[in-house]
């Protein structure tokens, strides 16, 4: 991003992350996404507290394994310091403990490791949207305070992955749904992502109890109806 567009017109941001490359990944995130700035890259949770108060950002991208401090313990230091900085987590941890702690702190959302940029774009968006109906709210009533507020929760996580399943192909999977024109069998899934019949059908079956996946019948000249799947929109 230049420095020639106007402040009064950007969002503001620090990266917080203690891996270098990372950080530098989710900075080249950030700046595609308009009307949000990158203003700084901090790597330790000292590092970061100094940084917003130096920079004063709107937004922190705070990973929680900083070297120094766990991440959540620094939203509390910033609230101290007089910060008024909005959080948004992005960290690997999916421990229920954390993600409640994260929600008690009131982090605007909680983005899980590894993503990409589709996975963070819209987050951003979403923010966006609604930082600027908070900033320009003309509040006469009940019914403002809500259209206001609407939308303003922290998105529910994602369950936690069952026993025996991993993330990785969890993402595999989920992947394959949302690319395929159409709907995939177990069969057709298990050859796009390198994985067995059995995984898939299970990880298939795994978002389509969690309500992100839908299933439909296809029946054939004889035996059982195959499974399709298709990712819900």
């Amino acid at each position: 991003m230049t420095g020639t567009r106007d402040k009064a017109g950007t969002i503001d941001v620090l990266v917080v992350d203690d891996d270098f490359m990372v950080a530098r990944v989710h900075r080249a995130f950030v700046e595609r996404v308009e009307p949000f700035r990158v203003v700084g890259v901090a790597h330790t949770g000292g590092q970061a507290i100094e940084a917003v108060e130096a920079l004063r950002p709107d937004l922190v991208l705070l990973d929680l394994y900083l070297p120094d401090l766990f991440g959540l313990d620094v939203i509390p230091r910033l609230r101290t310091a007089g910060h008024d900085c909005d959080v948004m987590v992005i960290s690997a941890a999916q421990e229920a403990d954390t993600v409640r702690g994260a929600v008690r702190q009131g982090v605007v959302d909680y983005l899980l490791k590894p993503f990409d940029f589709e996975d963070l774009r819209p987050r951003l968006e979403r923010y966006a949207a609604q930082r600027g109906r908070l900033l320009t709210a003309v509040v006469r009533g009940q019914a403002d305070i809500d259209r206001v507020l609407a939308g303003a929760g922290v998105p529910a996580p994602a369950p936690a992955l069952p026993k025996g399943m991993s993330v990785e192909t969890a993402e595999l999977v989920e992947r394959a749904l949302r690319e395929a024109d159409g709907t995939l069998s177990a069969t057709e899934c298990a050859a796009l992502t390198g994985v067995s019949r059995v995984s898939a059908r299970r990880y298939l079956e795994y978002f389509h109890g969690t309500g992100s996946a839908e299933v439909t019948l296809r029946y054939g000249v004889a035996g059982r109806p195959e499974r399709r799947y298709a990712w819900r929109a």
